[in-house]
């Protein structure tokens, strides 16, 4: 009787939510003007989203910007008067059943929560969905695009179920659906763009999907850091991190000083410290990939200890690990345990203001990301090469899209490799001459096209053929 009367109760609630739906969705005007950009993740960490909903308010449109918020979007987004946060809750600590159970169960919250997202915001004319992570995001942004009668665009950044492979294996059932999940819906949306000519490719070739490449580009705010501005952030870095600290043999009395800076402090005159170290910077989301397995053998890695004890005329190095997550201690722990002398290895987490500025400064960039696919880039490098900031990046399928092997960098299979190009890039730091300086005029030369630009170039025209 209990269940029946529960049964009855949910079957009035569905009623009533269907009816307030249906009067929402025929009473709705407008949706011109009005886009929904959509991740199922956290949106302080998905930048090319972000340069979305930028592009779209510089163009006058309102924007809702759908997803997690763990870690604050950049100061643009939130200044923004034509842009929304629309938070999704974050689900966590299910730990009842099976794996497989969990996984169910999360995927269906995941759904009910974005759909109602989805629902109760303004009517949009697009929905403009980042994939990955696409289940159960596809599915259910199609669900509300035919809803609010609006269009579904996919900007394909990589394949769901190849990253899913990575800890499954790609012959488990989950991946097996996954890949059938994402081919069948992904071709339910009405515009897509990727993020490489070998996707564009690919998505056609095996999915039957006709797709726009949309590179990747640095916004307007990857630049070269002026060298005052270096020396306050590196004063500021100093205040927590040790690398960036003064070596004390290099200070004069009346300087301020960082590792890397000094500052007169009389005339406010700054200037480049004598023997400083060279500053290296890479990137990490710190979770279980392939590219952990290869920081694991970089770091383990005592080349340049041993070309700096046999003589050669190299610097000490400074190595800056920036992002956020889950095995981030853990490898913090292995990096403690490492005892090099002329190697300090540091992993801050920087605000997003502070992290071009800091990319802006840097000698070298190093990118060990390596695509579940084969098929998509790696973004740190777009930034770094926005900052004409040259790079050594290990080797994938279609990397050569963005580094130019001995033009803008260097790409290398292994650390051995990538300490034999440290040494010949940085013998006899920090003059003026060699590789590394021949490839940032290289960058600076090629006047590379930014974000706006693309975009405008892209994606504007297909938005606009729709208004």
């Amino acid at each position: 009787m209990a269940a029946a009367g529960a049964a009855l109760v949910l079957a009035a609630v569905a009623v009533i939510l269907v009816a307030v739906l249906w009067r929402r969705w025929a009473t709705a005007t407008g949706g011109v003007g009005r886009v929904c950009v959509a991740v199922l993740g956290d949106l302080g960490r998905s930048p090319r989203m972000q340069y979305h909903a930028l592009s779209l308010a510089r163009h006058g449109l309102s924007v809702d910007l759908l997803g997690y918020l763990r870690d604050r979007p950049h100061g643009d987004v939130l200044r923004s008067g034509e842009i929304r946060l629309v938070p999704v809750a974050e689900l966590r600590g299910l730990r009842v059943g099976p794996k497989l159970f969990q996984y169910v169960i999360k995927v269906i919250v995941q759904a009910v929560q974005l759909l109602f997202k989805m629902l109760t915001i303004d009517r949009p004319s697009y929905i403009l969905l980042q994939n990955p992570p696409g289940l159960p995001a596809i599915a259910v942004a199609w669900v509300a695009c035919l809803f609010w009668r609006s269009k579904l665009i996919i900007d394909w950044h990589n394949y769901g179920y190849t990253i899913m492979s990575l800890n499954h294996g790609k012959n488990h059932p989950l991946v097996q659906i996954a890949k059938w999940y994402e081919k069948l819906f992904g071709r339910l949306s009405d515009y897509n763009l990727c993020v490489t000519n070998a996707m564009q490719e690919d998505l056609w070739v095996n999915c039957n999907i006709k797709a726009v490449t949309l590179y990747d580009k640095p916004a307007s705010y990857f630049k070269e850091t002026p060298l005052e501005v270096q020396h306050r952030l590196y004063m500021k870095l100093a205040k927590d991190y040790e690398p960036f600290k003064p070596r004390t043999e290099h200070v004069s009395s009346n300087a301020e000083s960082s590792a890397f800076t000094e500052m007169d402090g009389k005339t406010g005159h700054v200037v480049k410290t004598r023997g400083r170290p060279a500053l290296l910077i890479s990137s990490t989301s710190w979770t279980a990939s392939m590219y952990l397995s290869t920081l694991n053998s970089v770091l383990s890695s005592p080349d340049y200890e041993r070309f700096v004890s046999e003589g050669a005329k190299l610097p000490s190095l400074v190595c800056v690990i920036t992002g956020k997550g889950p095995l981030k201690d853990y490898y913090n722990g292995l990096i403690n345990k490492l005892h090099f002398k002329h190697i300090q290895i540091c992993t801050p987490w920087l605000e997003a203001e502070d992290y071009p500025l800091l990319l802006g400064s840097a000698d070298l960039g190093v990118c060990l990301h390596k695509s579940s696919s084969g098929l998509d880039l790696p973004m740190k490098v777009v930034d770094m090469f926005g900052c004409c900031l040259p790079v050594c990046a290990i080797h994938f399928e279609c990397l050569h899209e963005l580094v130019k092997h001995d033009e803008n960098g260097l790409i290398f299979r292994d650390s051995s490799e990538l300490a034999e190009q440290l040494k010949m890039l940085f013998l006899g730091f920090p003059t003026l001459e060699g590789k590394l300086y021949s490839f940032r005029e290289n960058l600076r030369a090629s006047k590379q096209l930014r974000w706006d630009e693309s975009w405008d170039q892209t994606v504007l025209p297909l938005i606009g053929q729709n208004e």
